[in-house]
């Protein structure tokens, strides 16, 4: 039996997802049937699986050992890079610049230096993370980028500043531009790309359509020509919905692929250029532009970040 109780980060936080993050080898038709058997009880007594748990709490679980979360007395995050460029930091969320070539999180192949993990060590030696006085919470990410894209990431430090800043995000409220150079020039100098995406999970490559396909996602992007020379095109570009490479298979699309990108450009374009293996796309701004309330994170409502290091403007178009 393992007793926990529960803290600020999961209150508010359904029962049954509760038990799941904390005995994450638990399967779901036993876990009901704990609850409903008193094998899973709060403050000692049954409860309903949508019981949404309050700060205090206590959550006894009678299950086998080996169904439940190991701690991490070893601390592999601790053996991620310490390098971390911090544009903005309060107690509730970091805006970072992620370089291109790192991981935002943890997949096959590289499992120790990500964003995520460099994130955790850094809060955690300054003694604003500790896994052992957590049941299921640690630093997220609200946003991501592709491994070969820098720019400003959302890392959230609560569980309350990631679930508003998830929902802000979802319904359009945080503003994400763009910074790009495209091989060939687009016909407008400014607009909108408005197409639908199929992806291909196997070949992880999206496919653009302009017309609308079963199972297809709608994609649109606005931008605008900063400068054209040598046959490359500086864009700004503006994301209204966030795609599985949205940008990068948009452009493409319209026959103007980004520089630098393996996937979806010209591999001879590529080559011609520098041989470089990171697309020419850098997140180089956030806006927060709230319409509803948005609780410990009001005071953001209004605010814009903007990073002026992007490794490839100034050198534009000398490639």
């Amino acid at each position: 039996m393992k007793s926990f109780t529960v803290n600020k980060n999961d209150e508010g936080k359904r029962l049954d997802r509760f038990v799941t993050q904390s005995a994450p080898h638990l399967p779901k038709s036993l876990m009901y049937k704990d609850i409903r058997n008193k094998r899973i009880k709060v403050n000692g007594k049954k409860s309903d699986i949508s019981y949404r748990l309050r700060e205090g709490d206590v959550v006894d679980m009678f299950i086998s050992d080996e169904m439940f979360l190991e701690k991490e007395y070893k601390y592999d995050f601790l053996r991620a890079g310490k390098d971390l460029n911090i544009l903005y930091e309060d107690e509730n969320i970091i805006l970072l610049l992620k370089p291109a070539g790192l991981l935002c999180h943890p997949e096959k192949g590289e499992y120790v230096d990500t964003l995520i993990t460099r994130i955790k060590r850094y809060l955690y030696e300054k003694n604003e993370y500790n896994p052992d006085e957590e049941n299921s919470f640690s630093p997220a990410l609200a946003n991501r980028i592709d491994r070969n894209t820098g720019g400003i990431v959302i890392s959230c430090k609560t569980a309350e500043s990631l679930r508003i800043m998830n929902e802000k995000i979802k319904s359009g409220e945080v503003h994400k531009s763009y910074i790009l150079v495209t091989v060939g020039k687009p016909k407008s100098e400014e607009g909108v790309l408005e197409s639908f995406m199929l992806k291909d999970e196997k070949k992880n490559k999206v496919e653009v359509y302009n017309h609308p396909v079963p199972g297809g996602r709608t994609m649109k992007t606005g931008y605008k020509v900063l400068k054209y020379e040598k046959g490359l095109c500086l864009i700004e570009a503006r994301l209204y919905t966030g795609r599985t490479h949205q940008i990068r298979a948009q452009f493409s699309s319209i026959g103007c692929p980004l520089l630098g990108d393996g996937k979806y450009g010209k591999r001879s374009d590529n080559k011609k250029r520098g041989g470089y293996k990171k697309q020419f796309l850098y997140s180089y701004k956030i806006e927060f532009d709230f319409s509803s309330d948005a609780g410990i994170l009001n005071y953001l409502n209004g605010k814009t970040f903007e990073s002026d290091d992007i490794w490839f403007v100034k050198e534009f178009p000398n490639f």
